[in-house]
């Protein structure tokens, strides 16, 4: 059931690879769910198409828990499926808004950007350098980390 959601995990220079991905990414996404933890029912006030206040939640949690998880390689798989839920949402928002790709205001960017990390670490699996690893990988039988 473990290879159902972790391929066998990576080594060497791929796993540095996805461990220096992991943490740039998790932080920076943990740092863009921190600005809403403040008013984790409402930062989506003022907004022309806010949604209700428990999805607003779910995407703070998303972003700051899941960023946080992210870069711990923590349960990479559940985390990655609800970054790429929020995101893809995030996304749809700039787009239906006319938001370019790239703009001082209002662009897709980090979403898309934090959707493609997300795909790629359920693809690849978060490597050996995760907590993952630690938790499943070695009940699999997989060596250590060398």
């Amino acid at each position: 059931m473990l290879r159902l959601f972790y391929p066998a995990f990576a080594t060497g220079r791929f796993a540095t690879a996805l461990l220096l991905l992991r943490v740039f990414a998790g932080v920076a996404l943990t740092l863009h769910g921190l600005k809403k933890a403040d008013h984790p029912f409402t930062w989506m006030d003022g907004m022309s198409d806010a949604t209700i206040a428990p999805l607003q939640c779910a995407a703070m949690v998303a972003e700051l828990g899941g960023g946080i998880a992210i870069a711990l390689g923590f349960i990479t798989p559940l985390w990655c499926l609800g970054v790429l839920a929020t995101m893809s949402v995030a996304i749809r928002h700039h787009l239906a808004a006319g938001g370019p790709f790239v703009g001082p205001k209002g662009s897709w960017e980090a979403a898309g950007f934090y959707a493609i990390v997300s795909l790629v670490l359920l693809c690849a699996g978060p490597g050996r350098w995760s907590i993952d690893f630690f938790l499943f990988g070695r009940r699999r039988g997989e060596a250590p980390p060398e």
